[in-house]
């Protein structure tokens, strides 16, 4: 049993660690969640990887109310679902009467659906998570209809920017000075990625944050006993970023006698936000199914930190890169658009394939090009192929550092360079 002292002793110390945070280079983040939008009776829900920035997002949020905070990963936090009253109890004797509720890691507590369903009817409450199990069924039955789930990514190269003090204009872009400093941090970028407490503790916090991960978020809440095995694969995965993988040839890798074993662990890796997967588009449901996945980091830092030398590979990580941004901006502001990508019988392949509408909308090939005869002939004939095999006339590839706009066999097709790419967004237009 824990007591209400004990948790009053806990919000005390997590909010005072809170003010030094927020203290510190703090940016608006571009998941924009207004606190009107979280309507009486809907509860908020915030997921990301571990440090992404939640926590200060969600104080963001309500930073104009009188609120309640309390993370519930404290080791003193021993509390059983009947107990969270107890919480609510604390939170009233040290703030008085409080309509605003954040809850960190909540989903720790087993059973705690059932209190935030039951307390959401009377209190703006945001909940914020390191699992997609916060996504769970019974989130769906006791929560049913009333929930706004939102999904935070670490750093945009364009929050990255801001991070970093810099925001150049359009006109500005251009000039040679102002490029060359834009392309030097998108090389920083590329290797230290976007969690945000990694821009100043560099790649050893990476290390150690991957590590947490997967003790805390896979290992002890799925109760792995080959924890040697599983890191092992996800070491492998995280090496092999924008690679193709399939369930059996993982299974040979390591000492794991079932394919589905490693289906699990790739679920529960995904469900911690470390990597995410792509499909192979297929009109047909099982087809898309049997194919190889394509397999991507949520941050290149993180990869860089698991994987060095992948530092030393800029067109995989491009195209990492790019896998991220494209599902940022699909999550943050284009739910209607999925991504997919594409590959024949004659294994041409096209990186990423946008669909909305039972339409592809657009093809993307990405490649560390700088000139023309950088692009390699084979990359132009496969965005060529999906394109009439798509009936899709929105051919992109995005490089390194080539602009240019070329008619090819009929087809235009669109060269730009990724760090305009990443700059010039607007949320209205996907790509």
């Amino acid at each position: 049993m824990v007591s209400v002292d004990t948790i009053k002793q806990v919000i005390a110390d997590q909010e005072q660690e809170l003010e030094k945070l927020l203290s510190n280079h703090i940016i608006n983040r571009e998941l924009n969640i207004k606190e009107k939008s979280l309507k009486s009776n809907v509860a908020g829900i915030i997921t990301g990887v571990r440090r992404c920035g939640k926590s200060v997002l969600a104080q963001f949020v309500f930073s104009n109310k009188k609120h309640g905070y309390i993370n519930f990963e404290d080791v003193r936090l021993s509390l059983k679902a009947e107990e969270l009253n107890k919480v609510l109890e604390a939170i009233y004797s040290l703030k008085g009467d409080v309509d605003y509720l954040i809850f960190d890691e909540i989903q720790n507590i087993s059973g705690w659906e059932k209190f935030i369903g039951r307390i959401v009817a009377s209190k703006r409450v945001i909940i914020t998570g390191s699992n997609a199990r916060l996504m769970s069924k019974e989130l769906a039955t006791n929560l049913v209809g009333r929930h706004i789930d939102f999904l935070l990514f670490p750093f945009s190269f364009r929050e990255f920017l801001v991070y970093n003090s810099f925001e150049p204009n359009s006109l500005e872009l251009f000039t040679t000075k102002t490029k060359a400093r834009v392309i030097n941090f998108l090389n920083r970028y590329m290797q230290i990625g976007g969690m945000p407490q990694a821009q100043t503790l560099g790649m050893n916090y990476l290390v150690s944050l991957y590590s947490d991960i997967l003790q805390r978020d896979i290992a002890q809440r799925y109760n792995i006993k080959y924890i040697t095995e599983l890191k092992d694969i996800s070491n492998y995965l995280m090496g092999n970023f924008s690679n193709e993988i399939t369930f059996n040839k993982l299974k040979n890798i390591v000492n794991i006698k079932t394919a589905n074993t490693i289906s699990k662990w790739i679920t529960y890796l995904e469900n911690a936000y470390l990597l995410f997967r792509l499909d192979r588009f297929s009109n047909k449901l099982k087809d898309r199914i049997k194919a190889p996945k394509k397999i991507y980091a949520i941050d290149t830092g993180i990869a860089c930190a698991v994987y060095p030398d992948a530092k030393n590979d800029k067109g995989r990580l491009m195209e990492n890169i790019v896998a991220i941004e494209l599902q940022r901006r699909i999550k943050y502001w284009n739910n209607d658009y999925s991504l997919y990508y594409w590959k024949d019988s004659a294994q041409k392949e096209v990186d990423f394939l946008l669909r909305v509408n039972n339409k592809t909308y657009a093809l993307v090939q990405v490649t560390y090009a700088s000139d023309k005869n950088d692009v390699k002939e084979r990359e132009l004939k496969s965005l060529l192929k999906a394109g009439k095999d798509q009936k899709c006339s929105n051919l992109i590839v995005i490089t390194w550092d080539l602009s240019d706009e070329k008619h090819i066999k009929g087809k235009k097709v669109r060269f730009i360079p990724m760090w305009l790419w990443l700059i010039n967004f607007k949320q209205s237009k996907i790509i």
